[in-house]
C-alpha cells in the first residue's frame, strides 16, 4: 500500500505545484477595486456617422385656384332712339319707358351729342334745302333776293335756324338747367285725348335730370334765343316784330307736330306694319 500512497502524494504535490504556478503567472485580482471603463467624452452624432448626403425636403407647388368667372358687363343702352318716322324722319329724342322702368337722365355730353345729331341729320339738311327753295319763290322771308347766291344764303339761314335752336335748347340750357331735352311718351295705356293733351303740354313741361317735372325753360328760351340769334345773319328787311312772331309760331307748331308724331308713330307702325317699336 506504500507505493499507492506515495503515488497519491506525488500526484497531490504536482497538482499543488500546478495551481501555484498558475497563480504566479496571472495578474493579481483585487476583489475590492472597480475597474473603470473609458467612455468617449462626446458621443458622435448619428448624422455624422451616416456618410450619405442630407437632401432638403422637396418643395411642393402651391395649388392655384381658378380665377373667378365674372359676369360680362351689361351692354350700355343707347339713350337715343334710332328708329325713323316713315323711315326718313329722325326721332332721336323719343323715349318709350316700359312698366316699372325709368330711363336714366342724359349726361352733359349726351345732351350735346343729341343737339349735334339732330342738327347734322341728312333729313334736316334736305329739309333746309327744300325750305330755301320755297322761300326763294317770290323772294319770301328771309328776303335775300333772287339768284343762286340768294338761294345759298337762304339755305345757310335755314340750317342755322335749326342748328342754333338745338344748340341753345338741347345743349346750353339743358345742361345749365339740368333738364332732359327728350320726349317721354305717355304710351298706349292712356286714352287718345289724354295722349294728345300730354303731347301738347310737353312744349311747356319737361323732365328734370332728377326725375321731377318742371317748366320747359330750356325748350322755350332756347327757341327764343335761336330766333334772336338769326338777327345776326337775316337781312334787315326780315328783322321785324311781325316776322319774328311768325317764326315763333312756326317753331311752336313744329314742336307740337313733332311731339304728336313721336307719341303715336310707334302705335301706327305696330298696327299697320306689324313691327315692334
Amino acid at each position: 500500500m506504500l507505493p499507492s500512497r506515495a503515488n497519491s502524494l506525488v500526484i497531490g504535490w504536482l497538482l499543488v505545484s500546478a495551481v501555484a504556478f498558475g497563480q504566479s503567472g496571472a495578474a493579481p485580482v483585487d476583489s475590492g477595486a472597480v475597474t473603470p471603463v473609458d467612455y468617449p467624452a462626446v458621443l458622435p452624432s448619428p448624422l455624422l456617422l451616416d456618410p450619405s448626403p442630407v437632401l432638403p425636403a422637396p418643395v411642393l407647388p402651391t395649388p392655384t385656384l381658378p380665377a373667378p368667372i365674372l359676369p360680362a358687363p351689361a351692354p350700355v343702352a343707347d339713350p337715343f332712339n334710332e328708329q325713323r318716322i316713315l323711315l326718313v324722319i329722325p326721332d332721336y329724342q323719343t323715349v318709350t319707358e316700359t312698366h316699372g322702368t325709368i330711363a336714366p337722365p342724359l349726361t352733359n355730353k349726351q345732351k350735346w351729342t343729341l343737339a349735334l345729331k339732330e342738327t347734322v341729320d341728312p333729313f334736316n339738311i334736305v329739309n333746309a334745302v327744300v325750305g330755301a327753295g320755297f322761300s326763294q319763290m317770290g323772294n319770301q322771308t328771309p328776303k335775300y333776293g333772287e339768284g343762286g347766291r340768294a338761294f345759298g344764303e337762304r339755305f345757310g339761314a335755314a340750317f342755322a335756324d335749326f342748328g342754333t335752336q338745338n344748340f341753345f335748347s338741347a345743349g346750353v340750357l339743358a345742361t345749365v338747367l339740368h333738364q332732359d331735352p327728350r320726349y317721354f311718351r305717355k304710351g298706349p295705356e292712356a286714352k287718345v285725348p289724354a295722349r294728345v293733351f300730354y303731347s301738347i303740354s310737353r312744349l311747356f313741361v319737361c323732365r328734370q335730370d332728377s326725375g321731377g317735372a318742371a317748366f320747359n325753360a330750356s325748350g322755350i328760351f332756347g327757341m327764343a334765343m335761336g330766333i334772336g340769334a338769326s338777327n345776326l345773319y337775316y337781312p334787315s328787311a326780315s328783322i321785324r316784330g311781325k316776322v319774328m312772331a311768325g317764326r315763333v309760331e312756326t317753331s311752336l307748331f313744329g314742336g307740337v307736330t313733332g311731339n304728336l308724331m313721336s307719341e303715336f308713330w310707334p302705335d301706327l307702325q305696330r298696327k299697320f306694319f306689324h313691327k315692334k317699336h
